[in-house]
């Protein structure tokens, strides 16, 4: 894994860019995560050539095109980490928050963030709909982002209710996602944003190419967002 992710940073340009122990450090926790995946499904990827790839690299390709130094970012529905843990150890200036509501999910972020020696990050137990309405966490990211398989209405009422003014939310989505995006326009206008960026990349090592999707915060959530979750799906915005 670990010469893969080298030889993948190297082709996004990252190189130099980067710490020197990027690529082991990412390839321990495709190690870690390859070795707990054996008891708890934490990934459906389970050889470690496409771990490399389609999660690090895909993940990687955010740094390459965006400034994430001395940041602050929001990981929603991290499941097992990505984009927000990959992005950390590119990153290590960035400071990142992993949010899933899944405990046991959780506990194991804690423990590879523990392995990894990283600091500037912590693995969260929460729900996203309810964590947002905090005020510590209301319009205070300057990056949201979010790699789950949901609907793009559902994930903007989420995520942009993390980000500040003048932020961005960072959707990961197939280049098949414009009906999506299309259908979303009201839902990033009511949250108060607008997209900024449409921007698709091919992962390092293979034939696929993903879909990121920067959508700009201008003004703050207002207020009754996001619903419950139950709500969310029964009525999108």
């Amino acid at each position: 894994m670990r010469d893969i992710i080298a030889d993948g940073l190297t082709r996004l340009g990252l190189t130099g860019r980067v710490p020197a122990d990027a690529s082991r450090q990412l390839a321990e926790y495709g190690r870690l995560l390859l070795e707990k995946n054996q008891v708890m499904n934490l990934t459906a990827i389970r050889e470690p050539d496409q771990v490399a790839r389609l999660h690090m690299l895909d993940c990687a390709a955010l740094a390459a095109h965006l400034d994430l130094a001395g940041k602050t970012l929001i990981d929603v529905g991290t499941g097992a980490g990505f984009p927000g843990l990959p992005l950390k150890n590119l990153v290590p200036s960035l400071e990142v928050t992993l949010l899933d509501s899944l405990n046991k999910r959780v506990d194991w972020l804690r423990e590879v963030i523990s392995a990894l020696s990283l600091t500037g990050v912590q693995a969260l137990h929460a729900r996203a709909e309810e964590q947002a309405l905090l005020p510590e966490f209301r319009d205070q990211f300057d990056f949201a982002t979010a790699r789950a398989v949901a609907d793009l209405r559902m994930l903007c009422e989420l995520c942009l209710p993390y980000v500040k003014p003048g932020g961005c939310f960072l959707a990961m989505k197939s280049t098949g996602s414009d009906s999506e995006l299309k259908e979303a326009e009201g839902a990033i206008r009511t949250l108060g944003g607008r997209l900024q960026d449409v921007w698709d990349y091919s992962i390092p090592g293979t034939e696929v190419t993903h879909r990121l999707l920067v959508i700009q915060k201008l003004s703050p959530t207002p207020k009754g967002y996001p619903r419950r979750w139950a709500r969310m799906q029964k009525a999108p915005l």
